[in-house]
């Protein structure tokens, strides 16, 4: 098992990407410390997954939550060695009509959030001298007409991703990132099925990705395999990208 012995602490834990990570880390091995901010599916993840599982409901917005999300992971498992900083929401509206409420809620959630849970794991991890941090971008980091908010948040998380890494990196930490592309999650089941067609269309795979798929991209940038990988970032998506 690649993780064993590892705490890992995964947000935006209670479905989709992040609970497949979830499932695949305490396959690994690792003891795994869940957040979101629905505190009842978490807690279901958590049940399910064991002993070895613990849920720290958190809204990844609030500086003060994420320290007491990372306390209560120290005070459970005693060191923290992974962060996949996962969470994000979407509010999707051409620009022009783009309100500030679903600017700020995106861009709060998905790049804000991302910075105060690297920034809160960031320190128990340069006392140790490792670590290993994963962002999660998007395919629409490269531009997505009517999502503008998190198309700037999700670019936003690659330039923060490369400065960590060379920031981090004296201290024994690599900070990477995955950028899914369609994968099917709630997020894309709540899509208009003319438009998941049309997605379908573009992807040289001729599949949506599964929760899984980006699991096991994860599970590369934590493991032994990625020892000297730090500031990348892979893009998960069937092949939607190639060629941009």
């Amino acid at each position: 098992m690649r993780l064993q012995n590892k705490t890992a602490w995964i947000t935006g834990a209670g479905q989709g990407i992040g609970e497949a990570v979830a499932r695949r880390f305490a396959a690994e091995g690792a003891n795994v410390a869940l957040t979101d901010v629905n505190p009842e599916t978490l807690e279901m993840v958590a049940r399910d997954l064991g002993p070895n599982a613990a849920a720290f409901p958190a809204d990844v917005t609030s500086k003060e939550q994420v320290a007491a999300a990372v306390k209560g992971i120290l005070e459970r498992f005693g060191r923290l060695d992974i962060l996949i900083a996962n969470a994000g929401v979407t509010r999707d509206g051409l620009a022009l009509r783009m309100s500030e409420a679903n600017w700020d809620l995106v861009v709060d959630v998905s790049l804000k959030g991302t910075f105060l849970c690297c920034q809160a794991a960031m320190r128990p991890m340069m006392e140790a001298k490792s670590g290993r941090i994963v962002t999660t971008a998007s395919v629409a980091s490269l531009g997505n007409p009517g999502q503008v908010n998190y198309s700037a948040a999700k670019a936003g998380i690659i330039g923060l991703t490369r400065t960590l890494a060379l920031e981090l990196a004296p201290f024994g930490i690599q900070v990477n990132c995955v950028a899914p592309g369609a994968i099917d999650t709630p997020m894309l089941q709540a899509v208009k099925e003319p438009v998941r067609e049309e997605m379908l269309k573009r992807i040289p795979a001729k599949r949506f990705g599964q929760p899984e798929d980006v699991a096991a991209a994860h599970l590369f940038f934590c493991s032994d395999q990625a020892a000297y990988v730090t500031g990348q970032v892979l893009f998960v998506d069937g092949g939607l990208t190639t060629g941009i």
